[in-house]
């Protein structure tokens, strides 16, 4: 439950209060702008990923509904969804996939 809670702050919840924190400046700008990072993750179903996944699919629909909502207050909300940055976290990813592909073979 710790990755979860950690990931899922990490992740969605500091987006979310960021963002609700950044609205009444960007409101009074006129014309604000917020971009999310999301990943293909939060749309695409990736082994041993469920929990970063989740997380960032709770971000394409806080972006979406974001959008909506602030729409009238001349904010735009996006985000972008990288695929697979080279990190620790992903070239493990990658022995495990290879591993698994073996035993399958």
């Amino acid at each position: 439950m710790e990755d979860f809670s950690t990931i899922m702050t990490t992740n969605f919840e500091s987006a979310y209060h960021l963002s609700q924190l950044a609205h009444p400046l960007l409101k009074a700008s006129g014309n604000g702008n917020i971009v999310f990072i999301s990943s293909v993750a939060g749309v695409i179903a990736l082994p041993m990923c469920s929990i970063y996944a989740s997380s960032k699919g709770a971000m394409n629909e806080l972006t979406k509904n974001l959008a909506c909502e602030w729409a009238k207050d001349k904010i735009r909300v996006n985000s972008v969804a990288p695929w697979m940055i080279r990190t620790p976290l992903v070239d493990n990813l990658k022995k495990i996939l290879r591993s698994w592909n073996k035993q399958i073979a």
